[in-house]
Parts: C-alpha cells; sequence; structure tokens
C-alpha cells in the first residue's frame, strides 16, 4: 500500500496560495478545505478559488468539503478542477448517487465521517467509493490537538476494506504531525492530511519527505499491509 501526504492549505498563507503550493510540490495531493460555516463554524474558500488553485499547480487537489447540501455543490468542484472530492456523509442526502456523480464527472469520490460518527452503519457503501476520510479532530478548524479515541475506528474501518477486498484509501485528517502519523499508519490509515506539521516547518518539502518516511516505515511492518 502506498503512503501519500496530502498538506492541507487551510495551513498556508492564504495571500500566497500559487507560492504554498509550489512550496509542497513533492506531496501526492493539495488538501483543499472548503467551509461553508453552516455545517461548521468557520468559512474559508469556495469554487473560484479552486478554480484559481487548479491552474497555479500541477499537485492534484483533493477538496474536502465541510459544506451543507454536497450533493448540489460537489459536483461543481469536479468542474473546477478537483481531481478528488470528499462530501460529508452526515450532509449529503443521497451519498450513493453523489459518489456516482462525481466518479462520472472524472474525479475520486470521497466520503467523510465526523468523530462521532461510527463506520459501520455505511459497510455497504464502500464499493462505491474510491477514499473514505476519518475525522481525528472535529471539523472546522485547523491545528486543533488528535484524538486517540478514533484510532480503534481506523483499525475497524480498515478490517472493513479488507474483509471486502476493496482497493479503498484511508485517510485521516486532523492532528497529523511527527508524533502521530506513526501510531496512524500502524492503525490501517494510508493517506494522511497535515496542515501545520507542514507549513508550520521551516522546510514545508522536507516535512512532507519526514512524514512519508515515517508512515512507510510503519506500514512495511504493519500487519493489516502484510495481509493485504
Amino acid at each position: 500500500m502506498a503512503v501519500q501526504i496530502n498538506p492541507s492549505i487551510l495551513s498556508a498563507d492564504f495571500a500566497r496560495l500559487a507560492d504554498e503550493a509550489k512550496a509542497v510540490e513533492g506531496a501526492d495531493w493539495l488538501h483543499v478545505d472548503v467551509m461553508d460555516n453552516h455545517f461548521v463554524p468557520n468559512l474559508t474558500l469556495g469554487v473560484p478559488v479552486v478554480e484559481s488553485l487548479a491552474r497555479a499547480t500541477d499537485t492534484p487537489l483533493d477538496c474536502h468539503l465541510m459544506i451543507e447540501a454536497p450533493d448540489r455543490w460537489a459536483p461543481q468542484y469536479v468542474e473546477a478542477g478537483a481531481s478528488s472530492v470528499t462530501f460529508h456523509v452526515e450532509a449529503a442526502a443521497a451519498p450513493v448517487r453523489l459518489a456516482r456523480e462525481i466518479r462520472a464527472k472524472g474525479a475520486r469520490a470521497s466520503m467523510a465521517l465526523k468523530p462521532a460518527t461510527p463506520i459501520e452503519p455505511y459497510e455497504d457503501l464502500l464499493p462505491e467509493l474510491d477514499m473514505l476520510l476519518i475525522m481525528t479532530v472535529e471539523p472546522g478548524f485547523g491545528g486543533q490537538a488528535f484524538l486517540d479515541i478514533m484510532l480503534p475506528k481506523i483499525r475497524r474501518t480498515r478490517e472493513l476494506i479488507s474483509k471486502h477486498g476493496l482497493e479503498l484509501w484511508l485517510q485521516i485528517d486532523g492532528g497529523v504531525s511527527a508524533s502521530t502519523i506513526e501510531r496512524c499508519a500502524e492503525a490501517g490509515a494510508d493517506v494522511f492530511v497535515a496542515g501545520s506539521a507542514v507549513y508550520g516547518a521551516e522546510d514545508p518539502a522536507h516535512a512532507v519527505r519526514a512524514l512519508r518516511t515515517q508512515a512507510e516505515t510503519v506500514t512495511a511492518r504493519a500487519s493489516w499491509a502484510c495481509d493485504h
């Protein structure tokens, strides 16, 4: 399983987004947090900024929609240039239909779960997805402390993915740093969103490489990866 590191521009300098995107060109994806001040108590950016960012970088965009009515808005982010679009199951009216529409438009479809949302009720939906995002903080703000109580949920999700033989990426977002990434990789995550751990570093590109090395080292010996 390939480890992927996705720096979050929520922790970048919004006045210099093009430069901040270039600063992490070794990353697999650029994670773009879209917040509407309704689903979460914060407001960030929308379709026009995603369009501009897509023109400014060759790194594919991973858009995480923390918004109400994603059934209406998610397809527009694919059209704006996002290569992966994540919607929250708590906000989606018809998650299967939405995932299929995102895929039909040419992007990877991903579904996110807030910390208190269990994975088990959505087991049957997993084949409809390309990625599942487990929030390891409450969505809405960057810089929060990692919630260790999410580790069992990551393990249970990885077990379900393995049970069905799916090539489904398991992403985590929230509090990912040098001190937490190894625990998450051991539990079963393979895609890591890192904000302040990357953009708060003196050399963001080096921070990406260091996090990748940590996760790869653990993944190489993790039981879930060996069994895959």
